[in-house]
């Protein structure tokens, strides 16, 4: 349930700081870009990218100048998080889906792998396989079909929500393949966490930072590495990088959109109710970040590969960001 609020003032500050989201770092640059074109009255926001996890912990730890006024997620915002959000008095928090995303694996253009599912996937990157001890060093050794190259995955580190996306996009669905998983799920869910989401720790996964560009760049150099970003990465460098189909349906925007893509995804920005009155073209900045021209299909993210929310979404999300509609921390698991 939402809750319709108006906001305290707090001390006033001309420039709009934004933390967050590697994966929805472009997308919300394009946003400030326009955003200061349309508005010169306005200083341009401040962008910057601080992974997830960081951001959200950033934006979490107060209200007053200090602190951020928005923070992008590539995953919804945790109740843990909206707890300590409202331990340091942010309490009016406003919820915006902005688009899309699928989170790719990828590959370079001379890669070998013409397809995985979700528990290959896990298989060749879990720390204990379904509880087991990890003994694959080939990707041979997870399935006979692909290649006998030595595994390693490049991918995001635990501060970033595609980190979180990938855990359970891709690491809980291939562990819950298993009917024992399922059960142990029910029975032990610690012990099930533990299981279906610990990652190797012996060089087969390397956590790479939040520079997606040097995942590209390294899967360009090196067809024998997989990596592990959002689409609009992707899209923007399929001259360098193609992306693995996964369970046999290829990461592109109509599969996103239609989420036959089995990792797709809702991308988020959080803003700070509490700033908009003292924060010099906040509600501005979110009248062109909700603009049908700004996350429509035919909108200027789409072109940078964000892929666009359903037409209720979009709505919905629209009238939340105007109104403002602040979120009901009973609504968040």
């Amino acid at each position: 349930m939402l809750a319709v609020l108006l906001p305290a003032p707090v001390a006033a500050r001309s420039q709009l700081r934004i933390v967050g989201s590697s994966t929805l770092y472009p997308f919300v640059t394009a946003v400030a870009e326009q955003f200061k074109r349309t508005n010169p009255q306005f200083p341009g926001p401040i962008v910057e990218s601080t992974g997830t996890g960081g951001g959200i912990k950033l934006f979490c730890s107060g209200v007053g100048e200090r602190f951020p006024d928005v923070a992008n997620a590539s995953r919804r915002i945790k109740a843990t998080e909206v707890a300590d959000c409202r331990s340091n008095g942010v309490t009016d928090i406003i919820e915006v889906q902005i688009g899309l995303d699928g989170l790719a694996l990828a590959q370079g253009r001379a890669g070998r792998f013409p397809g995985m599912t979700e528990a290959d996937i896990y298989r060749a990157l879990a720390a204990n396989p379904y509880g087991r001890k990890q003994t694959a060093r080939l990707w041979s050794d997870v399935n006979p079909s692909f290649p006998a190259i030595r595994i390693e995955v490049l991918g995001p580190p635990p501060t970033s929500g595609t980190r979180d996306a990938f855990n359970e996009l891709y690491m809980e669905k291939g562990c819950d393949a298993n009917p024992a998983m399922k059960v142990l799920k029910k029975s032990d869910p610690d012990r099930h966490q533990q299981v279906c989401t610990a990652l190797r720790e012996d060089g087969a996964y390397v956590e790479a930072g939040e520079n997606d560009n040097l995942i590209v760049q390294k899967l360009a150099a090196n067809p024998r590495l997989l990596g592990v970003f959002g689409f609009s990465y992707l899209e923007e460098n399929l001259d360098k990088v193609k992306g693995v189909p996964i369970s046999g349906v290829p990461v592109t925007y109509d599969n996103i959109a239609s989420f036959a893509f089995p990792a797709s995804r809702p991308l988020y920005v959080y803003v700070k109710g509490q700033h908009m009155r003292a924060v010099r073209g906040m509600r501005e900045f979110l009248v062109e970040l909700s603009r049908e021209s700004t996350w429509g299909p035919k909108g200027y993210l789409s072109r940078r590969g964000l892929v666009a929310s359903p037409v209720p979404a979009r709505s919905a999300n629209a009238a939340a960001a105007r109104t403002p509609v602040f979120l009901d921390p009973s609504d968040v698991l």
